[in-house]
């Protein structure tokens, strides 16, 4: 929980607890984020709903970035033969792939733990994703997810919010993270 303070009715101060609902990893390119989350969904004994990102292959090489969502929906977020004005490197980026298939996946849902994988430069060139990434932060759902580890304003925004914890992920800590974000997810909802 972070504290604030502040003002009130007839200048009393007050202090605000505000609670902790967002638990994202950051880190290098690589450095392991994706599959600490995949391993999150697989041992999640709560609902959740969302999306995860995955790198495509062929015959060893990368060519594009697919997106799956946990009821099974999948498209591609970016991949070397996608013509788009929007582009990382190599790839060009789908807008229509992330607000048809990621948007409608981080909705909140009822109690649902959102996965929310993740808040990049890709998925951060549709301002609709922006607007339903922040909606599902602002929600009383516990949101897990990971965020690019530099950023935009926007990105420094999601960074700075007082109801977010990041965690770098790295060598020493990779194979506990998996059992300390679901450690942590338990502790919000009380279960």
């Amino acid at each position: 929980m972070n504290q604030g303070s502040g003002v009130g009715v007839q200048g009393q101060w007050y202090t605000m607890v505000i609670m902790i609902t967002n638990i994202f990893l950051t880190g290098a390119p690589s450095s392991g984020k994706t599959t600490i989350i995949k391993k999150v969904i697989q041992r999640l004994d709560h609902p959740a709903n969302g999306f995860y990102t995955e790198e495509e292959r062929i015959e060893g090489k990368r060519v594009g970035f697919l997106m799956r969502t946990l009821d099974g929906k999948s498209g591609h977020l970016a991949h070397q033969d996608i013509g788009s004005e929007f582009r990382i490197r190599r790839y060009g980026v789908s807008i229509e792939n992330i607000e048809s298939i990621a948007v409608p996946s981080i909705a909140p849902v009822d109690r649902n733990i959102i996965i929310l994988d993740e808040i990049g430069k890709m998925e951060c060139f549709s301002e609709v994703f922006k607007q339903s990434a922040v909606r599902a932060l602002d929600a009383p759902n516990v949101v897990i997810g990971t965020i690019t580890f530099g950023g935009d304003q926007f990105i420094m925004n999601i960074k700075n919010r007082a109801d977010m914890e990041i965690i770098e992920v790295t060598p020493d800590n990779r194979d506990a993270l998996p059992a300390f974000l679901l450690q942590k997810v338990s502790g919000i909802l009380g279960i």
